[in-house]
């Protein structure tokens, strides 16, 4: 008896820390840990609050293989009006000393980065997210064209609490 009580508590409290203003969640997962640069990642949402304000995260885990510090994504975020917004990212993935900023236990790391803040979706419709690495080496011209260590890329869409 005292085990299944103890197993209630631990789900009801899993369920408790639970992110309550989550809207939308998605993940899309990369064959064998590496990313092509003409492979964009697109999600699609709709039916969203259109008064609330939201904001948007691009999640992303890594591995070990992952050569690189810092993260440059070009993103578009399509209205169902066909009004496109285009963006170039860069996000710090690592400290100087090699230690990666991301959440995690063992060798995967997730990375909750900032895409779009207090954003209104007020027109009804199909919204679409594309997302693409823009990853190069210094000095070099032509990007990389498959990234290695992105095990999977991620949109989540939260309400704003101010």
């Amino acid at each position: 008896m005292h085990n299944k009580f103890l197993i209630v508590l631990v789900f009801s409290l899993v369920l408790v820390s639970c992110n309550s203003n989550l809207v939308f969640s998605d993940y899309e997962a990369m064959e064998n840990g590496s990313w092509s640069m003409d492979n964009p990642i697109k999600f699609e949402f709709s039916k969203l609050d259109s008064i609330q304000t939201h904001n948007m995260f691009i999640n992303i885990r890594n591995d070990n293989t992952f050569q690189f510090n810092n993260l440059f994504l070009i993103t578009e975020l399509e209205y169902p009006n066909g009004n496109t917004l285009k963006d170039t990212l860069e996000y710090k993935m690592a400290e100087p000393s090699g230690e990666w900023l991301g959440k995690g236990l063992g060798s995967i790391k997730e990375n909750k980065l900032w895409f779009q803040e207090k954003i209104v979706f007020d027109d009804s419709g199909v919204y679409k997210v594309n997302i693409t690495h823009a990853m190069r080496k210094n000095g070099d011209v032509d990007g990389i064209y498959v990234l290695d260590g992105i095990t999977d890329v991620g949109l989540e869409i939260e309400k704003s609490t101010q």
